[in-house]
């Protein structure tokens, strides 16, 4: 996998703090943002915080990253992007004080499935992988050190989605979230769903 450079990814609201740590982008978040449209709570909030650079045709990205989650719906992770009806975020993301690895689909709505992540992976750097073919979208995820990838969601997206893709970083109740996101890497996409 190649990585891209901090300098040829853009904003989609932009952070009230975004340094370089050596290779890594620190993050803190502004007050109050987040990604949602509509489903159950009945907003739309599109003034989270994502970094993103064209991800073109078939291809797989994948967001390394240590955040400080202590308040409710914290969260960071990877996003793609093709607009305000119509993206993917998935991450770590606390909810009643669990931590659970999140995935929210929109298209027009809002669809989020969560999976509890033992209480030993805070402060452990967290991988997030997104694999686009087709019309289809695999997530997966891995925690630390792990060489296996754990199969978190296969979500609908459609094959001519022209989408821009990167790390996402939200705080819907405070500010301050920090983030530390290592360098952004894509390559080519999972061969197939299934191992055999």
């Amino acid at each position: 996998m190649q990585t891209i450079p901090w300098g040829e990814m853009e904003w989609l609201n932009a952070p009230p703090s975004a340094e370089l740590d050596g290779d890594d982008l620190v993050v803190k978040t502004g007050k109050d943002t987040d990604f949602w449209r509509k489903t159950s709570y009945g907003f739309i909030h599109d003034d989270g915080h994502f970094l993103g650079a064209p991800l073109a045709g078939e291809a797989a990205i994948e967001v390394t990253f240590r955040g400080h989650f202590q308040a409710q719906f914290d969260q960071a992770g990877l996003m793609l992007w093709a607009g305000p009806e119509l993206w993917l975020k998935t991450g770590v993301e606390l909810s009643d004080g669990q931590l659970f690895a999140s995935v929210v689909v929109t298209v027009e709505m809002s669809d989020w499935s969560v999976s509890p992540i033992s209480s030993s992976a805070r402060g452990r750097a967290l991988t997030f992988r997104a694999s686009r073919s087709g019309d289809a979208v695999t997530v997966r995820y891995r925690i630390g050190e792990e060489t296996g990838w754990r199969l978190l969601r296969v979500a609908y997206v459609p094959a001519d989605a022209e989408l821009r893709a990167g790390p996402m970083c939200c705080s819907p109740t405070r500010d301050g979230l920090s983030v530390r996101f290592e360098p952004v890497r894509v390559g080519p996409p999972d061969p197939q769903l299934h191992e055999e």
